[in-house]
């Protein structure tokens, strides 16, 4: 009885390895991002995001906001690139538990994992960051 305690306690140690690590670079190739910036710099079109970041632009932040076309972003949060535009710098994003593609700058995102805004690092949250306005 002993023996066979011992045995499959032995079998069960081998065959539990340490955990895989994080594998950013194959995150990254995978398309997911982290947010950098805290704030409503995204939308459902690029022109409402070029309008919110653009300081010259007749429309004050409290405008955009009123016409609910705008969504904060935290830092920290993952979001998966689904398109990208190379000529405005915007990728089209989307964030774990919503349905619908927000657009950004590209600036915004980053291949590596940031602190959040609790000072943790984000790299295991898919769904946290994201309201409406």
């Amino acid at each position: 009885m002993k023996l066979t305690i011992a045995i499959i306690s032995a079998v069960s140690l081998g065959l539990t390895g340490p955990a895989p690590a994080d594998n950013y670079t194959a995150l990254s190739a995978k398309g997911y991002r982290w947010v950098t910036i805290h704030g409503p710099y995204a939308s459902t079109t690029e022109q409402d995001v070029e309008r919110l970041t653009d300081r010259r632009a007749g429309t004050t932040e409290a405008q955009i906001l009123e016409d609910e076309k705008a969504y904060y972003l935290i830092p920290g949060t993952i979001v998966q690139v689904i398109k990208e535009d190379p000529v405005n710098d915007m990728s089209q994003v989307q964030l774990g538990g919503f349905a619908t593609f927000l657009w950004t700058y590209s600036r915004f995102l980053s291949k590596h994992p940031i602190r959040d805004i609790y000072g943790e690092s984000s790299r295991h949250r898919k769904t946290r960051g994201l309201c409406k306005v």
